[in-house]
């Protein structure tokens, strides 16, 4: 079965045969479906009425187990972004009753974010889209398949996400 990245590869090996086109055939198709994730991932969440990025702080709340709660830096670690964003993302979501602001009983002068009832319920029933969003993507493989690839691609990825920065 041909596809889009099978016709741009073939394009280019006509028009570049001096280039080795061959890292396009595998990382063209990850980006590709990069962006049918990404779809996925709106619809998932906007039945719900969170965007990506409240998925990303809710998720990383409840992933830490109850009380589900984490400092503003614990959740910088886990969603990439700049103090700066942090900040105004927990204010956003405050405002939203999705999270809440406690002191830190380990620092007189730090805060913990911590999700609410509302917040929880939402990153619970978003989770539950995004997994049958996903599911139908990933509908064209086996189990043995699935395993396989994400082995594949934690070889690939493991390097980033294993390197400091």
């Amino acid at each position: 079965m041909e596809d889009e990245v099978d016709r741009l590869v073939a394009a280019w090996r006509r028009e570049r045969p001096d280039l080795d086109v061959e890292p396009l055939e595998v990382l063209s198709r990850v980006s590709r479906l990069a962006r049918h994730l990404d779809r996925a991932r709106r619809i998932a969440f906007s039945e719900v009425g969170l965007e990506p990025w409240e998925f990303d702080v809710l998720t990383a709340l409840r992933r830490a187990g109850a009380p589900y709660q984490l400092s503003p830096g614990a959740l910088l670690t886990q969603t990439l972004v700049t103090s700066g964003t942090m900040t105004n993302r927990i204010d956003r979501l405050a405002k939203k009753n999705l999270v809440e602001r406690l002191p830190d009983p380990s620092d007189r002068r730090g805060v913990l974010v911590r999700l609410t009832a509302e917040g929880r319920d939402k990153a619970d029933r978003s989770l539950a889209g995004l997994l049958i969003q996903e599911r139908a993507i990933l509908a064209e493989l086996s189990r043995q398949q699935r395993g396989e690839l994400a082995d594949l691609l934690r070889q690939l990825t493991g390097p980033f996400d294993n390197t400091p920065g």
